[in-house]
This record gives structure tokens, sequence and C-alpha cells, in this order.
């Protein structure tokens, strides 16, 4: 049941989107533009809003379906502790595991829902940019080390890179209702989860900070830019 209630959300979202919102998608690697099938990692880049989920209006209903049974993700505790948000989330993903901002157990019980056939998503950031460009405590906005910490035990399948183009034009952190009638954008790239890993010719903890200064490199480099 809690399968069905999830792709439910997921398509209603996608048909809002695309009703309310123009959507602008660039695929960065054209050979994996329809290779939904083939990705077990999903690492979104930029995060600025909660409303992100209207980029499932990208996503084909075949893939939603598969998210829907699969999907595993972190959700930072203090939104799913939201009365309302935090259960919107978890209807969203029956597979949505809440962590603190800390490495302590909730990460581990996180790692350790991941199975083999798991989708994997994670928004690396670990927090929301806000609208001057950093998070709320006013710190720059970079990559955390659990991106890699999930990349290392994946020995098969494809990344998607999905780089948002912000969503500050359409709702704020800290605003309640979007704007309607906004276009969204977002730069896609799949890459094969072997070949990125064995880019790096380092092991141990200097493998992790080469692939974090890696997908540090591309959040700086890589989101599209939006003109709102």
């Amino acid at each position: 049941m809690r399968v069905l209630i999830s792709f439910f959300i997921l398509s209603t979202v996608k048909i809002i989107g695309l009703i309310f919102y123009k959507t602008e998608d660039k695929w960065l690697t054209v050979e994996g533009k329809d290779k939904w099938d083939s990705i077990r990692y999903i690492v979104f880049l930029n995060h600025t809003s909660l409303f992100e989920p209207l980029y499932v209006s990208m996503v084909p209903f075949s893939f939603l379906w598969r998210l829907s049974r699969k999907m595993v993700a972190p959700g930072a505790d203090k939104t799913l502790n939201r009365p309302i948000v935090g259960k919107f989330w978890k209807f969203l993903s029956p597979g949505m595991i809440s962590i603190s901002r800390k490495r302590d157990n909730t990460w581990k019980e996180f790692m350790n829902a991941i199975e083999e056939r798991s989708v994997i998503i994670i928004a690396p950031e670990g927090r929301m940019k806000r609208p001057n460009g950093l998070d709320l405590s006013g710190k720059k906005m970079t990559v955390r080390g659990g991106v890699a910490d999930i990349l290392e035990n994946l020995n098969e399948g494809n990344m998607l890179i999905a780089y948002s183009g912000g969503l500050h034009h359409v709702q704020k952190p800290g605003e309640h209702f979007p704007r309607l009638f906004k276009t969204i954008k977002m730069n896609l790239e799949q890459l094969d989860i072997q070949k990125y890993k064995s880019q790096f010719d380092v092991t141990g903890r200097a493998w992790k900070k080469a692939v974090v200064d890696d997908m540090q490199r591309r959040l700086e480099t890589n989101p599209p830019h939006i003109n709102e």
C-alpha cells in the first residue's frame, strides 16, 4: 500500500509540475538520456527549496514507479520531524531515512538500509542554500563526504548527477507557498559508476577526498542559470 501511495504522490507532483511550470532539462551526456533502468545512484546538487520534488516532472512514469518501490534517501531529521512537511516526504518515499547532521548511528542506519537493488538519492550538501548563496548559518555551500561513502559501496550500474537550476524564484526557504508559471531548469548527466570510481588514481581517504572535490567542482560549474 505504501508503494502505491508513493507512486500516486510522485505521479501527482509530476502532473502538477507539467501543468503549472515550464520545464527545461539539458543532458550533458547524451548517451545516458534514455537509460533510466541503469540508474542506481542519484546525486542532486544545488539544494535550494523543499519544493524540489517538482523536478520529477522531467522523469518518466516508469522510473517513478521504480523509485516508489526501491528508493532509499537520507532526510534531515529537522525536516522529517515537521508535522506536515515531514509526513509528505515520508509518504513520497517509504525509503526516506531520518538522519542527523552528525556522523552518528543515524547515518549507519541509512547505510544499512541500502540493498542490492536500491536506488539511492542524496543531496550531498546536507543543507539548503539561501538566496544569498550561503546556508542558514552563513557558510559556503559545500559537498559533504557522505556522497563518497555511498559510492564506495556501489560497483555496478550508473550514477545520475542532477544539477538543479535553483528554485528560489519558485519558493525561498521559509516561504509557505510556491509561485506558479515559472521556468524550472535542470542539467543532467549519467555516468558509469565503475568508470567514474576508477578515474581517481588514489585509495582510502585520498579517494574519498577526490570524489568530494570533484562533486564540489561540478556543483560550482554545471547547474543551469536561472534568469528570473
